[in-house]
């Protein structure tokens, strides 16, 4: 049982009893991967802020891995993450690892009555509370998980979620494909998103990337490129980080309770602006994230344990239409340095 495991199964199920959570493994001759199913019982993330499907929580390249825990404890009591003692404590919301998905607007929440449900895409049907606004970090009773069903071979994996809640007027066909490419170190997250319901679907996504490279902390050895002239709505702390063109970059160590964030705005309505290289150069691997869509919204997000690039899309889906998009993740190593 690996650590990331141990924490989940602590976090939200105990360890005494609990059963295994459902996985996979997908590999072509460059990468090697590792998801987590979903699953409303044993699942490994069963609460409401992020899609349940494709959760990859190590991903291996020429010895380096992407991906895994960027927390050490869990709280289901914690909203989102706090800091105790040496500890990084999760909440159930945020407990989640890889290129985490999150449909930030969810569906038919302002028109619901204290009771009434809404939907999160990826998620499922799921009870309004009370009238206060919607926050990722309230706690949902969810009342329909959906249809999951799930296809994989050696190098792919495909999930695909129907949801139907005749109350709100939502439903949808919503399916992700997560492919390793044959004879390259990359991979595709393919979605598609069909509305079924009676209403329009209009939200947005974004992918949180939580990179926690090799175990190594943010610092002055990462630096995010663009295509663009970043003009950030909100800057960086300039203690720790700044943007040089179309480069940001750190300029010491994110430690103990340090949180660095910032804008990544400047682009344009063109998808070729849905482009974005995090190198690291000490380890001398790095990552290009692109996208078929424009960039609706993009920032930064790190803390002493990870580092996310988050870039947003918009949606929008009228009944019977379909809405796709696309990433493509690149996975190479630096030119050695003489």
């Amino acid at each position: 049982m690996n650590q990331l495991t141990t924490i989940l199964l602590t976090l939200t199920l105990g360890v005494a009893g609990a059963a295994e959570i459902p996985q996979i493994e997908i590999a072509n001759k460059q990468l090697h991967a590792k998801l987590y199913l979903p699953d409303a019982q044993s699942g490994f993330y069963k609460a409401a802020r992020f899609d349940w499907s494709g959760v990859i929580y190590s991903l291996e390249f020429q010895g380096h891995n992407f991906y895994g825990p960027w927390f050490t404890k869990g709280d289901p009591t914690v909203r989102d993450f706090s800091y105790k003692d040496s500890d990084i404590v999760v909440g159930l919301a945020s407990a989640m690892t890889g290129p985490a998905e999150e449909f930030q607007k969810p569906l038919g929440y302002d028109t619901a009555k204290a009771g009434g449900t809404f939907v999160k895409v990826g998620v499922g049907v799921l009870r309004k509370p009370d009238d206060t606004a919607y926050n990722f970090g309230k706690s949902f009773e969810l009342v329909d998980s959906g249809k999951w069903k799930i296809a994989s071979g050696a190098d792919f994996v495909t999930f695909t979620q129907t949801i139907n809640d005749a109350e709100s007027g939502y439903g949808y066909l919503y399916t992700k494909t997560i492919r390793l490419t044959n004879g390259k170190s990359q991979m595709t997250i393919e979605h598609s998103l069909r509305n079924t319901g009676r209403l329009p679907i209009v939200t947005n996504v974004y992918d949180h990337n939580f990179l926690v490279l090799d175990g190594m902390g943010p610092g002055p050895d990462y630096t995010i490129t663009v295509p663009f002239e970043i003009k950030p709505t909100r800057a960086p702390n300039a203690d720790f980080a700044e943007v040089r063109g179309t480069q940001a970059v750190y300029k010491k160590a994110v430690e103990n309770q340090d949180r660095v964030a910032f804008g990544l705005q400047g682009f344009g309505s063109d998808a070729k602006d849905y482009d974005f290289r995090i190198e690291h150069r000490k380890a001398g691997v790095g990552m290009r994230i692109t996208g078929d869509r424009p960039l609706s919204n993009a920032s930064v997000w790190s803390i002493r344990s990870v580092l996310a690039v988050e870039p947003f899309i918009d949606i929008a889906a009228d009944p019977g239409k379909e809405f796709t998009w696309k990433y493509t993740y690149d996975y190479y190593a630096l030119p050695k340095v003489p």
